[in-house]
């Protein structure tokens, strides 16, 4: 009689998968960006739309890198930037804007796999509006008020001293 044991050691597809999500979570870490826009809009009942996004930016030269995340997350879409200033490259951006992928695909990552940097606090305030904006918050002037307080503590760069 066989016996058949499952190892506890995670297979050699599982562990690479891993170590794609840790180098995801560098690469965003350092290139990645949560952000909320308030965008006037006329015909909202708040005359405001709240716009969430994920983003991760990168030079032409770069742009395998973008796919390979689109692909690891199967969402998003990469734009191209095209500059016309002293680069000699276009950039790319892979964006995320639909609420149902930020909601079940990207926050979920991210819970799981915690950014390093600061941008782990950006990330935090990021969820924070995801869930007003889920529990329909973001309609009313009070909720737009709300979001507005937590977009005004996001992606801020520490002010330099000069003497």
């Amino acid at each position: 009689m066989v016996v058949m044991t499952h190892s506890k050691n995670p297979t050699s597809a599982d562990n690479q998968q891993e170590r794609l999500a840790y180098w995801i979570v560098g690469f965003v870490d350092g290139e990645g960006t949560f952000s909320v826009s308030l965008n006037r809009n006329s015909t909202t009942t708040t005359g405001y739309q709240v716009f969430p996004e994920f983003v991760i930016t990168q030079g032409a030269k770069s742009l395998s890198a973008l796919q390979e995340i689109q692909g690891y997350f199967k969402c998003g879409k990469i734009y191209e930037n095209r500059r016309f200033d002293n680069h000699r490259e276009s950039l790319y951006r892979y964006v995320v804007r639909s609420f149902n992928d930020l909601t079940t695909i990207i926050i979920p990552f991210f819970q799981d796999h915690c950014l390093k940097t600061a941008k782990q606090n950006d990330f935090r305030y990021f969820c924070k509006v995801i869930e007003l904006m889920r529990e329909k918050k973001h309609l009313d002037q009070t909720g737009v008020e709300m979001v507005r307080g937590i977009t005004d503590q996001m992606n801020r760069r520490a002010k330099i001293l000069r003497h």
